[in-house]
């Protein structure tokens, strides 16, 4: 227990706490929208049995990987179409490729559904039309592939169970603290909700290019990094991630001040003209 409470591991702690809240973000985001397709009176509930779960989860996951990163790190398959396809695959390949394709179908398709509603108001009332339990697994099923890329990082800052452990639970009970006000914003603001959708968007490309260097990454072995068509897949740099987030917020907000500017004007026009 004393070699647990050292100003390294409370260091440490801190430093993960921080980038669980960082990387946290579009998990937060796609549980307060996936959240919205279940029942009204069931949302709260699904947000949080998901939560609960997929924490749980993630300390089962993060117990295997401290065991297994290194045979999890080892490619299992070498593609060498020379100028089509090379590269390496391992277990984050498949993961990660398969977490941004999911995501970026979920984007797209709710976009698409958002498009074809044609009384807004009823949608938001009636609920869409998945079951409770439904959602909730898909809670559990993508935090747990959010949570492979976290886990993966938080190794390179310690190997000690306990301080991983610990900032991943403060990290599910910041979830439970703001899902409710997070979904119940975008209830209110369905705007920010297109926003948040084509954010999820990004995250898929992100996570698509983490596959494309995490066999290389793990094996310290660049020659593995996918190459598609002659050309290598970088990930996005967390940085340019979070200036694109933020960018787009600002351009939201500001377009809707613009847009009450507007209408507040032709409000006007319209008063002026039928005085006279």
């Amino acid at each position: 227990m004393a070699d647990l409470l050292t100003l390294q591991n409370l260091g440490n702690l801190l430093m993960l706490c921080f980038l669980q809240a960082v990387l946290g973000f579009d998990n937060l985001l796609y549980i307060s929208i996936q959240s919205q397709r279940a029942p009204v009176a069931q949302q709260k509930s699904v947000r949080f049995w998901g939560i609960i779960i997929a924490v749980a989860l993630r300390v089962i996951l993060l117990f295997a990987m401290v065991h297994l990163i290194d045979l999890l790190a080892e490619p299992f398959f070498v593609m060498n179409w020379e100028g089509v396809l090379e590269g390496g695959v391992n277990f984050a390949t498949c993961v990660f490729i398969f977490g941004g394709v999911f995501i970026m179908y979920t984007a797209v398709k709710e976009i698409a559904h958002m498009l074809s509603i044609n009384h807004l108001a009823t949608d938001v009332e009636g609920g869409a039309g998945m079951s409770a339990a439904k959602v909730v697994g898909l809670i559990v099923m993508m935090n747990l592939i959010f949570s492979f890329d976290s886990i993966l990082s938080a190794l390179a800052i310690t190997d000690v169970f306990p301080v991983l452990a610990i900032a991943i639970i403060l990290s599910g009970v910041a979830m439970l603290v703001l899902a409710d006000g997070v979904t119940t914003f975008l209830s209110k603001n369905r705007m920010f909700e297109v926003l948040g959708l084509f954010i999820l968007l990004i995250v898929g490309v992100v996570l698509l290019g983490e596959a494309g260097q995490a066999a290389a990454h793990a094996a310290h072995d660049e020659t593995l990094a996918l190459h598609v068509f002659g050309y290598e897949i970088i990930p996005m740099s967390k940085t340019t991630f979070y200036f694109s987030v933020i960018v787009l917020f600002a351009v939201e907000a500001i377009q809707a001040r613009y847009s009450r500017k507007l209408a507040a004007e032709r409000q006007a026009a319209t008063r002026q003209m039928a005085g006279h």
